[in-house]
């Protein structure tokens, strides 16, 4: 990468990817509803697949037990926020925003 090759430890033990001897979980699923949020502890969810880029799509990440997803595209419908140009209108009741898009986030 651009940091240079990783110097940690990387490996697979079953379902579970585990980096410096964390285990990070990961899914697979073609339907985030099916993905069990609330039971790996993540509430917050960097939606960055590119399909899931409505609120009505989105809000499947919330039927799988996520509080909030932020979504890392533009989207037709979902509230959007920009660091540095109009974060301080984010009310926190809001459930799916868009963070404008990759490029965006970048700068």
């Amino acid at each position: 990468t651009q940091h240079g090759q990783f110097k940690g430890t990387i490996e697979v033990k079953g379902s579970d990817l585990v980096v410096n001897g964390q285990t990070v979980k990961f899914y697979t699923e073609k339907d985030p509803a099916n993905i069990p949020w609330k039971d790996t502890g993540a509430y917050y969810i960097v939606e960055s697949t590119g399909v899931f880029t409505t609120t009505e799509k989105a809000k499947a990440h919330l039927k799988g037990g996520a509080k909030k997803v932020v979504i890392s595209a533009p989207s037709a419908d979902a509230a959007m926020f920009v660091m540095g140009v109009n974060e301080k209108e984010y009310k926190s009741d809001i459930e799916i925003i868009s963070n404008a898009s990759c490029t965006t986030n970048c700068l």
